[in-house]
């Protein structure tokens, strides 16, 4: 895009130029001398919202042009320490484009894929688009307890609450109603909702039953159901805002705080942390054009964080309804957490249109039919025999859930896609990784008979929690290439993405080191580095352990007494889990 262009697109009235040119020099605004870099080639500022936008355009940008692209943030600060910036680097040859959002002490780099006007800019940082999770946080357990208060039981609570909230969001009436009275206006606006969604009917029979029509719900009083709805509406609407550019799975924070305390038999139900959806994403290589199929999809994550991404890059209703309708693909088995998957997609601006109720098993053509160009799945680790296919039940021998640990799955979906030439990225428990013999071993060779091991990321031990305490890795496959002998897989060391747990609302980067420790996670794996303690690269066939910590140099300079202390007290944990304490 070349300056005009972006000058149209931003908003000619929002230009501030203080030399000739159209330039901006902080010498003139700062009334100061300058040393190194003091002129930007467009700035736009709102007066009225205190946004500014700057703009450093170059023919092909280089990574030193971040830092002159910075050093001008730093002079926009001195100016007004209150200005939020949205900083932008153009190329005006090929459109290419790198966008940071700058408010106080925090940056960001966008997904966005193309200049916005203003109006759009300045809506960035305007409370109600913007997804605030340690708001979100707080007023979910606040939530939880209310819920509690009305008898609506755990399992129901996720579900409920996403039920809700979709029908305020889309203008439920429910001032000095009865209670029959505000299900039915849900009910409505569920069915207007679901007219063109594929199975309607079920999707519609999934959520009036387990949920609108459950005895929990019907038995709240009006009053009190008036009061759960108002304290949604005013509490966690507001924060949630599904077109935003972070793409927060808002459902995700529902499981952490509403399943701390069901049963452990259900705990076997990982739901995949969006942080670590979006770093999967961000490996699989999504933009606007790829066809996405969790098969697997429980509450939706995977396929919020690809629709989300994938909309970022959009610049026209046509493409953005395209993503919508026809390349997001998803598969739940389980009936409720469907419901859930189909609320989820909704409430995130639609997306639910090719979500299916049924086993990835018996959707084969559908798959095919589909051309799906990624995978993006979680399979059920301790699936039973009724979940899997006859002619597997034999490999079970005496033992009541999957011996393949969710490697069936993956091979299964592998064979659907063979032909597609895309990728496939699958989280599973780290013994399908270390497995060298037996169900996994057999499986393992048959994958790389017809598909390449491009890496496996070891992630942190305790990501699912509160829900199940697996450890997982990350294996990443590419579709249809046999595994070269001479290949080198690369394995990344990835256990610590900055999360800490907190009590009543599961791991939260308080820290806010995420965004850092993601962008060194992708550099590694990109540019497939091996560096002690973090990465490294290696062949490998199925007799061959898949993760990093067989392989891996330590970096024994970072370790220390309470490095020791903690090992020896998880592997204590481990085998109290494993009974064999």
């Amino acid at each position: 895009m070349k300056r005009l262009g972006i000058i149209e697109t931003v908003g000619k009235g929002f230009l501030t130029e203080n030399i000739e040119g159209g330039e901006f020099s902080y010498i003139q605004a700062l009334g100061r001398k300058i040393k190194g870099h003091f002129k930007i080639d467009l700035r736009f500022y709102s007066e009225e919202s205190h946004v500014a936008i700057l703009v450093e355009t170059k023919t092909i940008y280089k990574n030193k042009d971040v830092k002159q692209l910075f050093s001008y943030v730093e002079l926009e600060q001195e100016l007004d320490n209150k200005t939020k910036i949205i900083a932008i680097l153009a190329n005006t040859d090929n459109n290419m484009f790198k966008i940071w959002k700058i408010e106080n002490d925090d940056c960001c780099e966008l997904d966005d894929r193309k200049i916005k006007s203003m109006e759009e800019y300045i809506a960035y940082f305007k409370k109600q688009n913007s997804n605030d999770k340690t708001a979100v946080l707080e007023n979910t357990s606040k939530l939880n307890r209310i819920l509690h208060d009305n008898g609506i039981p755990e399992k129901l609570r996720s579900q409920f609450v996403g039920t809700c909230l979709l029908a305020l969001k889309n203008g439920l009436v429910y001032k000095d109603l009865e209670t029959d009275q505000i299900i039915s206006g849900i009910k409505n606006k569920l069915g207007k909702l679901l007219q063109e969604s594929m199975d309607k009917a079920k999707k519609l029979s999934v959520l009036q039953t387990k949920v609108l029509e459950s005895q929990n719900v019907e038995a709240i009083e009006g009053k009190n159901f008036e009061k759960i709805l108002t304290f949604i509406e005013q509490s966690i609407l507001p924060y949630i805002n599904e077109a935003s550019f972070e793409g927060q799975d808002i459902l995700s924070y529902f499981f952490t705080t509403f399943n701390k305390y069901v049963a452990r038999e259900d705990k076997n139900q990982a739901f995949t942390p969006n942080h670590i959806c979006h770093f999967m994403s961000k490996v699989a290589g999504i933009d606007r054009k790829t066809r996405v199929l969790d098969p697997t999809c429980g509450s939706g994550t995977f396929l919020v964080q690809a629709m989300t991404m994938e909309l970022a890059q959009c610049e026209t209703e046509k493409e953005r309804f395209d993503v919508k309708s026809e390349q997001i693909y998803g598969i739940e088995f389980d009936e409720s957490v469907f419901g859930l998957s189909t609320t989820n997609m909704l409430i995130h601006g639609d997306g639910n249109s090719n979500i299916r109720c049924g086993s990835c098993f018996e959707n084969d053509k559908w798959i095919e039919h589909a051309s799906i160009d990624v995978v993006l799945m979680n399979p059920p680790y301790n699936a039973s025999k009724s979940q899997m296919p006859k002619t597997f039940a034999p490999k079970f021998g005496k033992s009541t859930t999957d011996p393949s640990k969710g490697l069936y799955f993956v091979n299964h979906i592998l064979k659907c896609v063979k032909g597609q030439k895309g990728r496939l990225l699958a989280l599973l428990p780290m013994s399908c990784a270390i497995t060298t013999k037996g169900v996994i071993q057999e499986l393992k060779k048959e994958i790389l008979e017809n598909n390449t091991l491009d890496a496996v990321f070891s992630f942190p031990d305790e990501m699912f929690y509160p829900g199940a305490s697996a450890v997982a890795c990350c294996m990443v496959f590419n579709v249809g290439k046999p595994h070269p002998k001479d290949y080198e897989t690369f394995f990344g060391y990835f256990k610590n993405d900055g999360f800490e747990k907190r009590k009543g609302v599961g791991r939260v980067d308080v820290r806010n080191k995420w965004e850092n420790i993601e962008k060194e996670w992708l550099d590694l794996y990109h540019h497939r580095k091996s560096l002690p303690g973090k990465s490294v690269t290696k062949h490998v066939s199925d007799e061959d352990e898949w993760c990093a910590e067989a392989y891996m140099e330590t970096d024994y300079s970072t370790l220390c007494d309470e490095d020791f202390i903690q090992k020896i007290r998880d592997y204590a944990a481990f085998l109290v889990q494993s009974e064999d304490f």
